[in-house]
């Protein structure tokens, strides 16, 4: 049995639903001394680099979740000349083709499109050969999730699940993680195709959120959010989607019509930062 197995097999027997609802209490505690204590342990433990934050001062932040999302200083993340640039700090999980709609989640783990979007047949077969890339946030990371190209939204589609860690070690034993987490599939009409950036949850993540609708509240059933052309916005490279609170992954699709071409310096376990070169459009 290997060591990322016995190091997963708890996540199978804890209530993670239950732990996950406890922590995000815990994350809105106004409490002085007990956020004030919450957040400097974890500044310690993950050597958080709080000279790049708006605001520095650990103690203002009204509670742990408001230090999680934290903003960035301005232009503490130029936006690389690229078609495509990261939406996220982070590093880079798998990057790659979808081949016959299936995604690498890691060696030997493969899922599908259909699973992971939860869709119909004909709105995945738009991208079955197309092109992903997974991004994992790990806890000490920017929490903010951006556009990765000008863009604009169509719909969003929640779909309750499990509450794996996204963690490498656990991505790497739980067989379709991605496609049993909770997660939010945000669709996108590009000048050069659908694109779908995809919000994984995990244990302990308090909530997933966007711009536009702020945290998506969680449920048993899953929910689909139209937008007419009256209510649909238009995103410019850069601009701020969304959030986690506390570290997942974003899981990016472009459709088969998009040739893209990946940045050639990235692949499985490279350390990204929101604006960073992703990959251009041939």
């Amino acid at each position: 049995m290997s060591f990322d197995l016995i190091k997963t097999l708890p996540q199978y027997l804890i209530p993670q639903h239950g732990l996950t609802t406890l922590a995000g209490c815990l994350a809105e505690v106004k409490h002085d001394k007990i956020k004030n204590y919450i957040i400097q342990r974890f500044i310690n433990k993950y050597q958080v680099n709080m000279s790049e934050a708006l605001i520095e001062d650990p103690t203002a932040y009204a509670c742990f979740n408001d230090f999680f999302i934290r903003y960035l200083k301005p232009d503490c993340r130029p936006l690389a000349s690229a078609d495509i640039i990261s939406p996220v700090d982070g590093c880079v999980s798998e990057i790659g083709a979808i081949e016959q709609g299936q995604l690498i989640q890691a060696k030997g783990h493969n899922y599908s499109v259909e699973d992971l979007l939860m869709c119909n047949t004909e709105t995945a077969a738009q991208f079955v050969n197309g092109r992903f890339a997974t991004l994992y946030l790990s806890p000490k990371d920017y929490h903010r999730v951006h556009m990765p190209m000008d863009a604009e939204l169509i719909s969003m589609t929640y779909m309750p699940g499990a509450l794996f860690s996204v963690q490498p070690s656990t991505v790497r034993v739980v067989p379709r993680l991605f496609a049993r987490n909770e997660r939010l599939a945000v669709f996108f009409s590009t000048q050069v195709g659908p694109m779908v950036m995809v919000m994984v949850g995990a244990t302990i993540v308090g909530a997933i959120g966007t711009r536009w609708h702020g945290d998506i509240k969680r449920g048993k059933a899953r929910m689909v959010f139209e937008y007419n052309q009256h209510e649909r916005k238009v995103f410019a490279q850069g601009d701020e989607m969304g959030y986690f609170k506390l570290g997942s992954t974003v899981v990016l699709l472009f459709a088969n019509s998009t040739q893209v071409n990946w940045s050639p310096a990235l692949k499985a376990g490279s350390t990204i930062r929101f604006g960073q070169a992703l990959g251009d459009i041939c």
